[in-house]
């Protein structure tokens, strides 16, 4: 919990952060984030630096997460919809995320798990092979922290 309280305090302390929220029957049962590039912590920033992007012109995406029992009815295209709109009325010219590597018969993926790499490319969003970063969790299955490759994906506003 001290771990999401951190990550939600970048976004609470950035002006034109974004919190899409969906809700049914008065309870939330998704929630998508987004803020700038440059508002983001160093680690998210670094890859974009090396490769010579202007940070101030990406608006980065972050968590995207919905209950079980509401994946699959179009909440994924409204979070990408609205904060795609948020990013492009801020003057963004950008939008990135980070997604995790792993195997598809990787043991944490789901029963049924699809890629969404399919559903980003139908968007017009391109992975940056080469633009990654590593970042470390609490894993599910044992509790203790690991490090995670995650790699970006980009996508221009003014196309």
């Amino acid at each position: 919990m001290e771990g999401e309280r951190k990550g939600l305090a970048v976004y609470a302390r950035s002006p034109l952060s974004v919190f899409v929220l969906a809700v049914a029957d008065g309870e939330v049962v998704g929630v998508s984030t987004g803020l700038p590039l440059a508002d983001a912590g160093e680690a998210h920033q670094a890859p974009f630096r090396e490769a010579g992007w202007n940070l101030a012109e990406v608006f980065y995406f972050g968590e995207s997460v919905v209950r079980r029992e509401f994946r699959g009815g179009g909440l994924g295209q409204r979070f990408f919809d609205e904060r795609e709109a948020h990013a492009a009325r801020h003057g963004f010219k950008v939008t990135a995320f980070c997604a995790v590597d792993r195997e598809p018969d990787h043991p944490l993926c789901p029963e049924h798990y699809q890629a969404l790499d399919r559903f980003w490319e139908r968007r017009g969003y391109r992975r940056e092979h080469g633009m990654v970063v590593a970042l470390s969790w609490p894993q599910v299955d044992t509790g203790g922290e690991v490090e995670n490759r995650l790699t970006f994906w980009t996508r221009r506003l003014d196309r």
